[in-house]
């Protein structure tokens, strides 16, 4: 069993984890490893070091624990969770059942650029690009929020046709994945002492989309001059699969 499986085995049961990562230490050192386990919780955190600290979880040696102060540069906005870890944590606190997301429109926006370029020949010269636009719902809290996002995948020559499907459908999982990111960058959950969980809607992060209806929502490419930049949320979405027929 590896040193990162053992670290998330003994540090999971205080909380779910952001990321696990185990690295040797240096010569100088001397034989051994250390880890970083990231929590998305400091509350989960700082149980987890009191409890652990100074005891053998999985090793023959007490185990050191303490709070990671070191960080690169200054982080002046924290960046926005990828699609898969916000379901990972709506799972944790809210169960399966108890929030859904739906999608109300996704678009093929290839082109969109270049007026006088028909839609099709105009994707496979370069890129394909679609545009989500996607609600999350918390039933149990009357929560909604939504997200749009773009999405743009490389076809390269596009003489493949496999291959311009493929890239049409890497397109199409982006802008979904960045869509359900951006509607649960809305949401707050408050872990309260008890175990309980609240729901805040933060109205601080509201978009122009958010006033729009579902109609002019589905007409977004007709919208008068809304740029699509605005849409496109910074680092890489990690992919996952998502049915675009079931919320």
């Amino acid at each position: 069993v590896s040193p990162q499986h053992c670290l998330f085995s003994a540090f999971s049961s205080f909380g779910p984890l952001h990321s696990v990562r185990a690295h040797s230490n240096a010569a100088v050192a001397g034989p051994g490893c250390y880890g970083i386990v990231k929590f998305y919780s400091a509350r989960d955190a700082s149980r987890a070091r009191r409890a652990c600290h100074g005891h053998s979880l999985f090793q023959g040696a007490p185990l050191k624990v303490c709070v990671c102060t070191k960080q690169k540069g200054l982080q002046h906005q924290t960046p926005a969770l990828s699609s898969n870890k916000c379901q990972e944590l709506a799972n944790h606190y809210l169960g399966f059942n108890g929030w859904s997301s739906r999608i109300i429109t996704l678009q093929n926006v290839s082109g969109f650029d270049g007026e006088n370029e028909e839609l099709g020949e105009s994707s496979r010269k370069g890129s394909v690009k679609f545009l989500c636009a996607l609600e999350v719902t918390l039933p149990k809290h009357g929560v909604r929020s939504r997200g749009v996002a773009l999405g743009e995948a490389d076809v390269g020559t596009g003489e493949d046709p496999l291959e311009f499907l493929m890239a049409t459908r890497r397109a199409q999982k982006l802008a979904v994945g960045k869509a359900l990111s951006g509607a649960f960058q809305k949401i707050l959950l408050v872990v309260l002492e008890n175990g309980k969980v609240a729901v805040e809607y933060d109205s601080s992060q509201e978009e122009p989309t958010d006033s729009l209806t579902e109609e002019e929502l589905k007409g977004l490419v007709q919208v008068n001059e809304l740029s699509l930049e605005q849409f496109d949320l910074e680092g890489e979405e990690v992919l996952s699969d998502f049915s675009f027929g079931d919320e």
